[in-house]
């Protein structure tokens, strides 16, 4: 897709869509119309983690994507942080979390 700008009619779905919602309710038909895997959905200081399962999300405990991530736990505290530290601070401190989880 590198240098895509739109979804075209004959491209593959993307791995994963991420959705942040502030004004409005996600609307899962535009994503299963494109067959979107994996779904997140950050809305209300909560990450939600939906995946598409015989032609319908089932929310998830965990992205397949990232097994051994709890992301729907750091995403949110991410965010939060960011408010207190700024952005790239918050960043930083994700991309180190994310290396020493990766340790293991």
């Amino acid at each position: 897709m590198i240098g895509g700008r739109r979804l075209e009619q004959n491209d593959p779905p993307p791995d994963l869509a991420i959705e942040i919602d502030v004004t409005s309710k996600t609307i899962f038909d535009a994503y299963l119309a494109i067959a979107v895997p994996e779904l997140w959905v950050y809305a209300s200081d909560k990450l939600n983690i939906y995946l598409l399962r015989d032609r319908q999300y089932i929310k998830s405990d965990i992205s397949p994507k990232f097994p051994n991530i709890p992301v729907a736990q750091i995403i949110p505290a991410t965010i939060e942080r960011s408010w207190q530290v700024g952005t790239v601070q918050a960043l930083e401190e994700l991309k180190e979390t994310i290396a020493q989880m990766s340790e293991f």
